[in-house]
């Protein structure tokens, strides 16, 4: 056997072997589907006291309104930067609000699809009742749909991305390591509006960071006479950005409910406990702003902190 052919066998050999461990030595594996996920704006949300009524509002479309695409170095990417089911996000989170007990939501972003339905009950009702006999009465007519007094616009309006990027690195005698991280930022805005007179109930927006981290580490050495050492090891940790997302928009929603408070569009069932949960909202949304209060907890005025 030719010098070539063994090292062309010891080649293959080694291959094998490290398909073999990397099949076996798996730090990370793939979990099961989950449901009911949630951020940190999650349980905020949905700990909210129950409303005097449930608020009627309508959704046609949150769009993603940043216009911007997957950036990459290499090829071209069409894929969008944030995911396009915002719309579905919001729904969820206003079903989530104070347990299911602050919105009614009605589907409007598939509105077409739902009036197609009815006309086909509608027209199957009809055709039903003139095969049996056109003296019967048609059966009942389908209710109206309802209508939302409250409209709620807005979308995601930015995707900034490497805001801030950095490094740390050391390698002494051929072994060491290094670390990277970038920070991306998505922002999202809400606005309630008016049916009635077509006004701006209120204007919410939040703001979400995206972190990911890289960590490498490596060994380079001879540990004899043309015998050469090399091994390297590595993990990535990337914030999932529909999440990131997706609690921005639970951020909007309860920002909008407090300050729906704080404006007195809408109210607690139990008015004690306003004050409690507008001075918590006011320290995380301004911490330089205060308010007074009525007698049944109620917000009088907005002033700044003295000595500010």
């Amino acid at each position: 056997m030719t010098k070539f052919s063994r090292r062309l066998l010891c080649g293959v050999a080694a291959a094998l072997t490290l398909s073999a461990c990397s099949s076996v030595f798996q730090p990370i594996s793939s979990g099961k589907a989950t449901t009911d996920y949630r951020s940190g704006i999650s349980d905020l949300l949905r700990s909210l006291p129950p409303p005097v009524e449930p608020i009627v509002v309508a959704v046609y479309k949150f769009r993603d309104q940043t216009g911007q695409y997957k950036s990459s170095d290499a090829q071209v990417q069409y894929s969008t930067a944030v995911t396009q089911g915002a719309t579905s996000m919001l729904i969820r989170a206003l079903m989530e609000a104070g347990n299911g007990r602050w919105f009614t939501v009605l589907e409007r972003e598939g509105l077409t699809d739902l009036m197609n339905e009815r006309k086909i009950i509608a027209q199957t009702r009809e055709m039903y009742a003139n095969d049996h006999s056109k003296s019967e009465a048609h059966g009942p007519n389908l209710p109206p749909l309802l209508y939302a007094p409250v409209l709620l616009e807005g979308g995601i309006i930015a995707y900034e991305t490497n805001l801030l990027t950095g490094g740390l690195g050391a390698r002494y005698f051929g072994l060491g390591g290094s670390t990277e991280f970038r920070r991306d930022t998505v922002t999202s805005m809400l606005r309630a509006v008016s049916v009635k007179n077509g006004s701006v109930i209120n204007h919410v927006d939040a703001r979400k960071t995206i972190f990911s981290m890289q960590l490498d580490s490596g060994l380079y050495r001879f540990v004899s006479f043309m015998r050469l050492l090399e091994a390297e090891a590595g993990i990535t940790s990337n914030e999932p950005p529909q999440m990131a997302v997706m609690e921005a928009i639970e951020a909007c929603v309860y920002g909008m409910i407090m300050e729906g408070l704080v404006n007195k569009t809408w109210s607690f069932k139990d008015q004690t406990l306003i004050k409690s949960k507008i001075e918590d909202y006011l320290k995380q949304r301004d911490s330089k702003m205060i308010a007074d209060f009525d007698d049944k907890g109620r917000v009088l005025n907005l002033k700044p902190v003295e000595g500010l």
